[in-house]
């Protein structure tokens, strides 16, 4: 407990947990997603995960943001972008699923995507695409190949 005039010290690291097996580069949106799909698929809710990938585009490590309800989930730049600045990623691709099996974003996703892409940008860490995928349907969007971003 801080004295009544002390500064708590804090610190914050960067904790290893499973890991997903990829020696493959993500160059393009079917990588990210292809990685992705099966880790994602089977969630009975909406998870959003950040891949934290290195200037030449290898996988530094995936950190799952959020998990929200059957058709929802709240994402914060900060709990975005915090595995991405201890990892010292040069950029992220964000990836979530709909439960529902469509694969279509929503106005919010949308908008949050926007958010992310201008809170990269003042970060210095691109945001690459946000890549969807529809449950167990194997459907998936990619804002990047649509060309939304």
């Amino acid at each position: 407990m801080a004295e009544a005039n002390g500064v708590d010290l804090v610190n914050v690291r960067l904790i290893r947990e499973s890991t997903l097996y990829t020696d493959k580069l993500i160059t393009s949106p079917r990588d990210a997603a292809d990685l992705m799909a099966n880790e994602l698929a089977l969630y009975d809710r909406e998870v959003m995960c950040v891949l934290n990938l290195n200037t030449k585009g290898g996988v530094l490590n995936m950190n799952i943001v959020s998990m929200g309800t059957i058709n929802a989930s709240l994402v914060s730049p900060r709990e975005v972008f915090k595995a991405s600045i201890l990892s010292n990623a040069a950029s992220i691709i964000i990836c979530h699923n709909h439960p529902s099996g469509e694969p279509t974003p929503s106005r919010e996703d949308v908008l949050l995507t926007q958010r992310l892409k201008n809170a990269g940008e003042l970060l210095g860490i691109e945001l690459l695409d946000h890549v969807i995928v529809g449950g167990v349907t194997g459907k998936r969007f990619s804002f990047m190949e649509e060309e939304i971003m």
